[in-house]
C-alpha cells in the first residue's frame, strides 16, 4: 500500500490524542509525499471498516507500548539533508545485547572505496563490522519493530542489523549510503539509514553531515573533525535516522556523512539501511539460492574484488566464502563458482 494525503489524515487523529508532538505530524506529511514505498502501518489500514476509530487507537497505543516507543522523543535536527535524531532510543540493557551479539557475529573486511575513474582505492573505514543474526532473537525483534513504527518504513525493505566497533585511531570518512548503481541490488537502492549509538565516546568518534545546511554551536568536548560539518557526538541509545534518496529517489548528496576518529576510548555503533524494495534476509537468502541454483555467479558487494586482493577470501573465508549456514558476499571474486 502506498503513503496518501487520505489515508495520513485518518491516522492522525489517533496520534494527536495519544499527545505526539506537531513536529511529529510534520513529520508523518513529509511520508505522504513519499509515494514510492508501502505503508509501514499497513495492519491498521487493512482493518479499515471492520474496527472503530476507538480500536484503532487502542492497537496503535498497544503496539507502541509493548517496543517501548515514545514518538514524542523525536526530533527533525536538520533538513537538507532529512535528519532525525531520537534520544534513549535503546535502553542500556539492549545496548549491551546488541554488543554481545556481535561477538557471535560474521567480521566483515575494511570498507574501501574504488574511483571509477582512475581506478584507485582508498581505504574509508578502519572500524570493525559484524553481521548479526536476528532469528529468534526477541530483544532484537523488538528492536526492529521499534525503528519500523519511528521511521514509518517497512520492516521487509530494511536489511539486517549491522553492529560496528571503532577503537582509538578508527574512523570511517565521507561517504554516501546510496548506491550508484543499483540496477543489480536486492531490493533496490538504500533510500534512508538508521545509525544507533551503543556505547559512549570519551573523546571524537561523532558523525558529522559536511554539506548540512543546518549550524551548530559546538564547545571543547568535541573534537576538531566536528568542525567540519554539523556535528552528532554518540551517546549511549540515542539513534540517528537520515535518508539517502530525494523524494523523487535521485540520490541526496547532502547526505553525504562521516564518522570522525576516536581519540579516546571506544565507539560501539548500530546500522540498520532501509531498501525502496523488499530486501530482509530471508528475501536475499531466497535470491541468493536462486542464483546459485541457476549456476549464475556474482558478488553481494562492491568491494567484493578490492577485498578479494587484500586477501580477504583466505582471511576471512566465512564471510567471503560462505558456510554451511551462510551465503559467502564474494563468492565470484573469490573464484569459487
Amino acid at each position: 500500500m502506498r503513503i496518501t494525503p487520505k489515508i495520513l489524515f485518518q491516522l492522525q487523529k489517533p496520534l494527536q490524542i495519544l499527545g505526539m508532538a506537531s513536529r511529529f505530524l510534520q513529520f508523518l506529511h513529509f511520508f505522504a509525499l513519499f509515494s514510492f514505498l508501502p505503508f509501514s502501518f499497513s495492519r491498521l489500514i487493512e482493518t479499515k471498516g471492520k474496527i472503530s476509530n476507538a480500536e484503532h487507537l487502542m492497537l496503535l497505543r498497544e503496539r507502541m507500548q509493548s517496543v517501548r516507543f515514545n514518538p514524542s522523543k523525536s526530533k527533525q535536527i536538520s533538513w537538507h539533508p532529512r535528519v532525525s535524531i531520537y534520544e534513549d532510543f535503546l535502553s542500556d540493557n539492549e545496548c549491551e545485547h546488541l554488543i554481545s551479539l556481535a561477538h557471535g557475529g560474521i567480521e566483515k573486511p575494511l570498507v574501501v572505496d574504488r574511483n571509477a575513474s582512475t581506478g584507485m582505492q582508498r581505504t574509508i573505514s578502519t572500524g570493525k563490522k559484524f553481521l548479526v543474526n536476528s532469528e529468534q532473537d526477541e530483544i532484537l525483534s523488538k528492536i526492529e519493530e521499534r525503528i519500523s513504527l519511528w521511521t514509518l518504513l517497512p520492516k521487509d525493505h530494511g536489511g539486517g542489523i549491522q553492529i560496528w566497533h571503532y577503537g582509538v585511531n578508527d574512523s570511517y570518512g565521507p561517504h554516501y549510503d546510496f548506491y550508484e548503481n543499483n540496477e543489480d541490488k536486492p531490493g533496490g537502492n538504500r533510500v534512508a539509514t538508521v545509525l544507533i549509538y551503543l556505547s559512549n565516546v570519551t573523546h571524537g568518534g561523532e558523525t558529522i553531515f559536511p554539506k548540512s545546511q543546518t549550524t551548530k554551536l559546538k564547545d571543547e568536548s568535541f573534537s576538531e573533525c566536528a568542525s567540519a560539518g554539523y556535528a552528532i557526538k554518540p551517546v549511549k541509545g540515542s539513534a540517528v535516522f537520515f535518508f539517502n534518496l530525494n523524494l523523487d529517489s535521485t540520490p541526496d548528496n547532502s547526505s553525504l556523512h562521516q564518522s570522525c576518529k576516536v581519540l579516546e576510548g571506544a565507539k560501539w555503533s548500530a546500522t540498520k539501511y532501509f531498501h525502496t524494495g523488499p530486501a530482509d534476509r530471508r528475501h536475499l537468502t531466497s535470491s541468493l539460492t536462486l542464483t546459485v541454483d541457476q549456476e549464475e555467479c556474482s558478488d553481494e558487494d562492491d568491494n567484493c574484488a578490492s577485498w578479494a586482493e587484500f586477501g580477504e577470501c583466505e582471511r576471512n573465508p566465512i564471510f567471503m566464502l560462505g558456510s554451511a549456514d551462510y551465503s559467502g558476499a564474494c563468492r565470484k571474486s573469490c573464484k569459487a563458482c
